[in-house]
This record gives structure tokens, C-alpha cells and sequence, in this order.
């Protein structure tokens, strides 16, 4: 590992660790970012297309039924010359149907259709674990998405944000509405109206901070509410024509402040808003499926928002696209493939002792109450571990099948439509608990609450996370913090509110939680407000994430204390290097608002100063900048 001799370790783990790397590094044009996760990722994303290059070409065996339609909609996506010939033909006919619907009886008549078919619609509704009774489906209705990345860019404040980005998006939908039939005027019209519309949801949506708080979506309102509250949308009529008489007795409204004030979003004066709003959002997100020439003035305003400066080329967006509908057969093959069974076995040994080790740190905790303590163990007892790739595929993906015949477009609405179907099918079926949240060719790692679970995809079961190759203390700054940090998010400030089980459930005694809470506060502090490439740290946003780095950073340096061959120092600095990246600026700024994980380098520089592991490795003393006063440091778990 190659590091920095301009900086010293004591002021600046992560430039010192990565500074040579970032001063070489280069963005490709059709990425936000390098480093860690994206360049595994990158890596993953060539070995799969080499495969799916190979299998198309009848060089390489195809694995399964389900990777054959997933190569039918590769090889569909990539073949450019029929989306150029077809233009905006494939979805003339969705929007023409949009336009029928003049008045609200008729978006009411047409009401399943819209709902099946995903066209936007001023509410959202899907099938979902229920939080209250985890081995049970419910109903979650939520609120229409806004353009802008969060309410806050509605704010005066952002005023000048607000404008140029609705600037691009305008200047993005004027285009391609003067690629359709209507006239100059109506296209005026439609693209005000579109703006107007989402001016109203904006006042009503949730923020990323309140969504951050996810055991808030689950409120239980009975139906009848919900029917009264939704109006003039017939929403016990669509109910009938999905589960005819057997409706659910209680819909979990995710946004109540939205639902409360929707007669004011969606009305007779309110309509036309919405069904030109409802146009242009129809057209916007189909010309990734359609021409060169339309997907790239259809990606304008997203690429704008994340600084990318060209689009991935169309070989690769034919694989990111059948790997988006068929993404759990591809992860079965890549895991099958490309993943060894010693490690798998080692890696699930690190997990048990990293629990283990967990469940120590909990019985010495000196803020928790025995019954707590008792409680949480449990918790830790009964997590599911999941490494590598399940041992079988979900049944929804026998149901996709790619037709020879259909555009690209209409392929990918009726792939969508059987997912959109199977999904509401689940509700009185019960849970599938073991079910994988991820596929195993995905770099990244995660906490499931409604299961109590914990999913370390093949992907990421690599160097610089982890590696056979790697020492024990490059390991376990790697992947054992990562996998100290998922299970530390059964007990972050989400998780806590949940049981064993995955039930919202308060286990906690009054005095217990109130400590935890003064804690949670204490590391929305210790990171609110830090200046970053021009904007601020929201600690409210990110506190979730940063519990997780710091339990999973306070469990593996236990580990670590208790090896006879520690190396403190390799630890350190693997936990630096996996937060290695280099990113847009447009892209900081885009994640600043919306990404509840803290910029990599905090992530890298931040947590490492609350651990006197830290200041006994590189002898960090007061003065230095990497230096925590003891008062002001911050461990949880």
C-alpha cells in the first residue's frame, strides 16, 4: 500500500492512506465516482459482461432457463438498430392513453391499469413486510416522488439550486416533447403544468431525513380512512378489482402528512395538472428503452445531477438492464462461478465471532439494564446470516419471460407488469423469510429489520474488504468493521425500535432508551454541520450509518485486543483504504442531501478518533488533527 508523504497519518488517515491514489485517479465520463465500492463493482460488472458477451454469441454455455431470458433482454437492449428505426413509436400508445383520461371518472375506470402498467400516479402503493407482524404482507401506500433530490431544495434558501435544476429538467422535457405529435402550445402547457404539479407534492412529501427514519412508515389506518382520506381516487375499487371481496382490513400509510392534505394535491382543478404532469413523467422514463438519440437527451437532467458526462455505452446498459430484471439468477451465477466455498466458510467463521465478541460487549455494557441486555442478546442470538448467493432462486423470476417480438419498451413494461402483479399477489401469502434483499454479484452489504438478518453478498467478499491473502488485522479493518456495522444496525436508532422477531416492538426500559437516545444525539453532534466540498454534513441525516461504522469499529478492535499478533496499525489503515474514492463534485453535493452514509472520507477520518486503539497505534497526540479530546468521544456499542 502506497502512502501519502505529504501527509502524516496522525492529521489525516485517509489522505495519507489514499492521497497518491486520488492525485492518479480518473472518473470515466459515464461514472459519478471511483474508489472502493465502485471500482469492485466495476470489476464484478466486466467479468458478467464478458460472460453475457459469450453467452450470446453461443461460445459459453447459458446456465439456466432464467439466464436465458435474461440474455433475450440483453440481447434485445443492445440491438440499437431497431430502437433507432422505432424512435418514439413504442410508447405513442401509452401516451395517447394518458390523454384519454380527461377527466377524473376516467383515470378512476382505468385505475388498475394504471397501477399495473406503472404508469405515475399521485400516490404509490406495493406490497411490503409488515413491521407490526413481520411474518405477515400489508398494503403501503406512499406519496408521488418530487424532481428536485429532496424538499429541502424547495426551501427559499435553495432558491438558486431550485431554479437551475428545474432549469435543466425543463430544458431536458422541452426536447423531447417536440419530438411528440402535440402542438408548440400544448407542449408550453404540459411542461408548466408538470412543474406546477410538483411544486404541490414538494409542500407535502417527506424529506430524506424524516424517510431516513423508516420504522415511521409503518402507521395502520384502517381502510375505510384511507378510502375517505384518498378521495376522489376510488381506491376501495381498485382494491375490489385486485383482491375482489377479500380487501384488507388496514392500509400502513408511510406519509400520513401527505395523505392528510391530499384532497389539495389531487382534485377536479388539480387534474390536468396531473395528467400532463403524468405525460411528461411517462415520456421522460422511457427513452432509456428507446433510441440513442432520445436516451440521451432523456438523460440530461440525471446526469446533470450526479456530473456524468456521457451515458454508459449500449453493450453496457444492455447488461445493467437484464441484470435490474433477472438480478437474482445473475447473482446465483457469479456466486456459483466466481466465489469459493474455504472462503465462504471463513468468512461466516469471522460473522459467528464478530456476534459473539457482540454479545460480550453487550453483557459489559455499563448504560443498559439487565433485562436489556438480556433482550438485545436475543436479538444478536436469533440474526439470520447470510453469506455468498442463496442456495435457490425466488419463484417470480420463473414468471419472466422476454418476447422475441415487443420493442424494448414494451418488453420491459411486461417484465415490469409481472413483477407489479407477483407483487400484490404476496399479500395474504405468508413471508418468505428466507429470502436474499440482495443478489450476489452486488458490491455492497446490508441489515434487513423486518427479518433480523444480515446479507454479505459474493461481490464484496473481496480484497481490500477481505481476502485469504489479507492478514488477520487487514480483515478485520475491512470486512469485520463491515460486518460489525450491519449488525450494529439491529440496534442504531432505527433498529432499536424493533424485537427479535423484526416487530416494531419497544424491548427497552424507559430509563434505558432515554441513555441511548442522549447517546444517538451525542454522534448527530460529533458530525452535524462539517464543512464539505461547499455544503454541510446533516447529522440528523447520516446518524443511522454512523452508529453502524462506530458499533462495528468498537467490536473488531475487541477482537483485535484479544489476538496475540495484532497489528493495530494494518487495521487502521484497511479501514482507510476501503473508504478509498474520488467523486464528482456535482455528485458530493447530490449525496449531501440525500445519502444517509457520510462522505467517505468522514467515514475513513471520523471514527477512528473515539477509539484509544487509534491514539496507541500512531502515538496520536494532542495537537494533531486526527486528536478527539476523551470528553468529546463517542462509543455506543
Amino acid at each position: 500500500m502506497s502512502q501519502s508523504k505529504k501527509v502524516r497519518v496522525q492529521d489525516d488517515l485517509y489522505q495519507y492512506v489514499n492521497g497518491q491514489w486520488i492525485a492518479k485517479a480518473v472518473i470515466p465520463d459515464d461514472k459519478p465516482r471511483v474508489g472502493g465500492f465502485s471500482d469492485l463493482d466495476t470489476g464484478v460488472e466486466k467479468i458478467l459482461m464478458k460472460d453475457f458477451r459469450a453467452m450470446n454469441a453461443g461460445s459459453k454455455p447459458i446456465p439456466s432457463t432464467y439466464m436465458e431470458e435474461a440474455i433475450k433482454l440483453y440481447r434485445k437492449a443492445r440491438n440499437i438498430k431497431r430502437r433507432n428505426e422505432e424512435g418514439l413509436t413504442p410508447v405513442k400508445k401509452d401516451l395517447a392513453f394518458l390523454q384519454s383520461l380527461g377527466k377524473i371518472q376516467a383515470f378512476n375506470r382505468q385505475l388498475e391499469k394504471l397501477l399495473m402498467g406503472g404508469f405515475p400516479l399521485p400516490f404509490s402503493l406495493g406490497v411490503t413486510e409488515n413491521m407490526h407482524k413481520p411474518t405477515e404482507y400489508c398494503l403501503i401506500l406512499t406519496g408521488a416522488s418530487i424532481l428536485l433530490p429532496d424538499t429541502t431544495y424547495y426551501q427559499p434558501a435553495q432558491k438558486q439550486d431550485h431554479d437551475s435544476l428545474l432549469g435543466l429538467y425543463a430544458t431536458m422535457a422541452k426536447q423531447l416533447l417536440a419530438k411528440t405529435d402535440l402542438t408548440s402550445e400544448a407542449q408550453e402547457q404540459y411542461l408548466k403544468d408538470t412543474l406546477a404539479f410538483d411544486e404541490l407534492l414538494a409542500k407535502y412529501v417527506k424529506s430524506q431525513v424524516e424517510w431516513s427514519e423508516y420504522v415511521k412508515c409503518f402507521n395502520p389506518k384502517s381502510l375505510t380512512s384511507v378510502c375517505r382520506s384518498i378521495a376522489p381516487v376510488k381506491f376501495r375499487r381498485l382494491l375490489t378489482k385486485i383482491y375482489e371481496d377479500k380487501l384488507p382490513e388496514t392500509i400502513m400509510v408511510a406519509e400520513p402528512r401527505y395523505f392528510e392534505n391530499f384532497k389539495a394535491i389531487f382534485n377536479e382543478t388539480t387534474y390536468p395538472l396531473y395528467q400532463h404532469w403524468a405525460y411528461v413523467m411517462t415520456l421522460v422514463d422511457a427513452t432509456s428503452c428507446l433510441s440513442e438519440e432520445l436516451r440521451d437527451i432523456g438523460s440530461m437532467y440525471r446526469n446533470a445531477l450526479s456530473g456524468v458526462q456521457k451515458n454508459p455505452d449500449i453493450e453496457k446498459q444492455a447488461y445493467r438492464l437484464a441484470s435490474s430484471y433477472f438480478s437474482e439468477p445473475i447473482g446465483l451465477y457469479y456466486g456459483q462461478t466466481y466465489f469459493g466455498e474455504e472462503a465462504k466458510k471463513d468468512i461466516t467463521a469471522i460473522v459467528h465471532e464478530i456476534i459473539k465478541t457482540y454479545e460480550k460487549r453487550i453483557e459489559a455494557n455499563t448504560f443498559l439494564a439487565e433485562e436489556t441486555k438480556k433482550k438485545a442478546i436475543v436479538k444478536l442470538e436469533k440474526m439470520t446470516i447470510r453469506m455468498g448467493y442463496p442456495d435457490r432462486v425466488e419463484e417470480k423470476y420463473a414468471l419472466l419471460h422476454v418476447s422475441s417480438r415487443d420493442s424494448l419498451y414494451h418488453a420491459v413494461g411486461a417484465l415490469s407488469q409481472v413483477l407489479t402483479r407477483y407483487d400484490f399477489s404476496r399479500l395474504y401469502t405468508p413471508v418468505d423469510r428466507n429470502r436474499w434483499p440482495m443478489p450476489g454479484h452486488m458490491v455492497n452489504a446490508c441489515y434487513d429489520p423486518s427479518s433480523n438478518s444480515i446479507t454479505f453478498p459474493a461481490a464484496i467478499l473481496q480484497a481490500p474488504f477481505y481476502s485469504i491473502h489479507q492478514s488477520r488485522s487487514e480483515n478485520l479493518g475491512g470486512i469485520g468493521a463491515v460486518i460489525g456495522h450491519e449488525i450494529s444496525h439491529a440496534f442504531d436508532n432505527n433498529g432499536a425500535q424493533c424485537d427479535e422477531t423484526g416487530a416494531i416492538h419497544n424491548w427497552w426500559t424507559k430509563k434505558d432508551y432515554q441513555a441511548f437516545q442522549t447517546k444517538t444525539k451525542q454522534m448527530i453532534e460529533e458530525f452535524d454541520g462539517i464543512e464539505y466540498h461547499g455544503g454541510k454534513v446533516n447529522g440528523e441525516l447520516v446518524v443511522s450509518e454512523n452508529i453502524a461504522d462506530n458499533g462495528g469499529m468498537a467490536v473488531t478492535l475487541e477482537i483485535m485486543d484479544e489476538m496475540p499478533e495484532k497489528d493495530y496499525q494494518a487495521y487502521f489503515l484497511n479501514w482507510g483504504k476501503i473508504w478509498r474514492n474520488k467523486s464528482r463534485e456535482e455528485f458530493i453535493k447530490l449525496l449531501l442531501s440525500i445519502d444517509v452514509h457520510s462522505p467517505a472520507e468522514l467515514r475513513a477520518n471520523m471514527q477512528p478518533r473515539n477509539f484509544p486503539q487509534w491514539y496507541e497505534a500512531f502515538d496520536v497526540k494532542e495537537g494533531d488533527k486526527m486528536y478527539l479530546a476523551p470528553e468529546k468521544r463517542v462509543v455506543i456499542w
